[in-house]
């Protein structure tokens, strides 16, 4: 025999078959979690899906199955190679069966001269299709890095199976009354049925969707397959995932974490990418996902809206440690805590929902109502981020000139957790512009919005960018007003503080000399500025918000100085750095950081920031080229962490 073949039937995809080199070892197990060594309960089969591992790595020999059939198999290549010698492995999954191999293949051979050809055949192909998506005017260097970077986005698709309800059963939890009070997760997910391909944060280290890092992937998946990209965002909204009541799955271990609602942003994105780049949108995928962010909207403002006030919390909101405190546990203190970023969310995500409720509505004027109770809830929002007066309970503090948590004890008492972080820049990314001639279009909703400024004359005069025409007539619906902006822009473009040589920081360096400290339940608690690991296990430690740059809350920081500029336009301008001197205008400081953000990657006097003092990456000839896209990057040098 001249290869080694595997035989597996699958009830959808029928019959395949893997090839491999003549006499190649065959590993055999079941695709089964080893049991005994998670929880010390007995396997039902001693071949378990790490049996592999344990028969490579340990030598363990009884793991695998003599028998030669399983629902998991490895081919089993040792190679002996010597000083820069070169080996290669083929092997190839088809559909051609072990009887027609000579027709189908020179010489019968699958692994032969054709193998080659193909892959020469798609390599090129792949040359062709990165040629139209990569600008020709880019650098090579550049080049490379964003060809990497984007096939990144496409090799991290996995088929995720997950059966709620099965899974329960398989530990023990076959009836409702079973769940109740028992300790097991997801025991609230019951309807959830995954059965598709999905993009993960990692094929390897993170083999599981979260959502609202799906959502970010989207942005960049839009680029080279949109219609994927539309379809992740529509699998989360669908009856299988979305839970009845309206909240969108975290992930694995906890769908019914809280994660920031982005996915409405996605959406539009993608569908305003398909109206730029085809020339018009898709409205029946606007449309179906809007009724369905409806629900998720409505979860929101019930669930995460406590005292009914238009103040939001959430937990972690996908910010790990970057609190004093554990945000998704009971405070150590008692009370409750007014989330900046929460509010600042659900602003971003009221205005969202407007900005797809107009659109639809430029094609059906029904939506003109909808485009009314989100412009509304909205003013609430901003109302309740900034009372009048100096408020213990507002988040934002006019002494500082930034926005903060607020920590309220249980006897009413409040205070804010000046704690300068992401947190309190967020509301930066919560604002829309609205086009003249798409309000002229729709005399339902202005009607309702003249209203309210005649009748709720104090909510409408607290965005004075409403009111007031910018550049090209344009107006604006945001969180900061002119003042609030120049001060939070002041912190954020201050090297001392938020800019690094590296884009934003996630934490405000003052922390380094000036830690947060403060004393509950009879311990301390203490924020550090941090920029690189944590010195914290919360949320497993491997995780850190208290310094490091993170790339989708910079991109959205981003978003949100854009679209401030199309409305202030070019003679609106701020120091870049702070202190500096130099005056730029949003759009130049938005380039800025966005420099900045690339130079992670790109190779600067011979070597690359994001590699740090790893000198086989930094100058190896076979390394140096090949990019890692890290999880999140030192505060200060740029290398890669997470």
């Amino acid at each position: 025999d001249t290869v080694t073949v595997v035989e597996a039937a699958h009830s959808d995809l029928g019959m395949r078959y893997l090839y491999a080199g003549a006499g190649t070892p065959l590993l055999f197990t079941q695709n089964e979690a080893n049991r005994e060594r998670l929880s010390g309960e007995a396997n039902p089969t001693p071949y378990v899906k790490d049996g592999i591992g344990d028969f490579v790595v340990h030598g363990v020999m009884d793991r695998i199955d003599p028998a030669q059939s399983g629902t998991k198999v490895a081919a089993h290549s040792v190679l002996d190679l010597g000083p820069h010698e070169t080996r290669q492995v083929r092997l190839r999954l088809t559909d051609v069966d072990p009887s027609r191999l000579a027709e189908a293949y020179p010489g019968g051979d699958p692994l032969g001269r054709r193998f080659g050809n193909i892959i020469r055949k798609r390599k090129a192909e792949a040359d062709a299709f990165y040629g139209e998506i990569i600008p020709a005017a880019l650098p090579p260097d550049a080049a490379n890095v964003m060809r990497q970077a984007l096939a990144g986005m496409l090799w991290g698709k996995q088929f995720y199976a997950y059966d709620v309800t099965r899974w329960l059963g398989e530990h023990g939890y076959s009836t409702r009354s079973q769940l109740e009070g028992a300790p097991i997760r997801n025991k609230q997910w019951f309807h959830m049925v995954n059965g598709d391909v999905i993009s993960m944060p990692d094929k390897w280290e993170y083999p599981w969707y979260a959502a609202w890092d799906l959502a970010f992937h989207t942005i960049a998946l839009a680029m080279v397959d949109l219609d994927f990209a539309k379809a992740q965002l529509e699998l989360m909204l669908d009856e299988r995932y979305l839970h009845p009541n309206g909240q969108v799955p975290a992930y694995e271990w906890n769908f019914g974490d809280v994660n920031p609602p982005v996915h409405a942003w996605a959406v539009m994105r993608a569908y305003q990418t398909e109206k730029e780049t085809e020339g018009r949108g898709d409205l029946d995928f606007l449309r179906s996902c809007f009724h369905k962010l409806t629900l998720n909207y409505t979860w929101w403002v019930n669930r995460k809206d406590p005292e009914n006030r238009d103040v939001f919390g959430g937990g972690f909101l996908g910010l790990d440690n970057i609190g004093v405190f554990d945000r998704s546990a009971p405070l150590p203190t008692g009370g409750r805590l007014e989330q900046a970023d929460g509010t600042a969310w659900m602003a971003f995500y009221a205005l969202t929902m407007l900005e797809m409720a107009v659109e639809l509505a430029l094609h059906d004027p029904s939506y003109q109502a909808m485009a009314s109770k989100f412009f509304e809830h909205f003013l609430w929002i901003n109302a309740a981020m900034d009372q009048p007066g100096d408020q213990t309970h507002e988040m934002w503090d006019e002494e500082d000139g930034f926005f903060y948590d607020v920590l309220v004890l249980p006897d009413g008492s409040a205070a804010r957790l000046k704690i300068r972080s992401l947190v309190g820049l967020l509301p930066l990314a919560a604002c829309v512009v609205v086009d003249p001639d798409q309000a002229r279009k729709l005399p339902e909703l202005m009607e309702r919005v003249a209203w309210l400024a005649a009748h709720r004359r104090p909510l409408v005069e607290r965005i004075p960018t409403l009111s007031e025409a910018g550049i090209g007539g344009r107006r604006l619906l945001g969180l900061l007003d002119e003042d609030k902006l120049r001060r939070v822009l002041a912190r954020m473009l201050d090297e001392d503080e938020f800019l690094s040589p590296f884009g934003i920081r996630s934490m405000s360096r003052v922390h380094g000399d000036r830690p947060f400290v403060v004393n509950a339940g009879g311990q301390e608690h203490r924020v550090d500025y941090l920029p690189a690991e944590s010195d914290s296990g919360m949320f497993g430690g491997n995780s850190n918000w208290r310094g490091p740059i993170w790339f989708p809350v910079n991109f959205l920081l981003l978003r949100g100085l854009i679209h401030h500029y199309t409305y202030y336009g070019d003679e609106f301008t701020v120091e870049f750095p702070t202190g500096s001197g130099n005056l730029m205008n949003l759009w130049e400081v938005a380039r800025e950081i966005a420099m900045r953000l690339c130079r992670i990657f790109l190779r600067e006097n011979d070597r690359r920031a994001v590699y740090g003092g790893a000198e086989k990456f930094q100058s190896d000839p076979h390394w140096r080229d090949l990019i890692l896209f890290y999880e999140y990057f030192h505060g200060d040098n740029g290398s890669g962490l997470g």
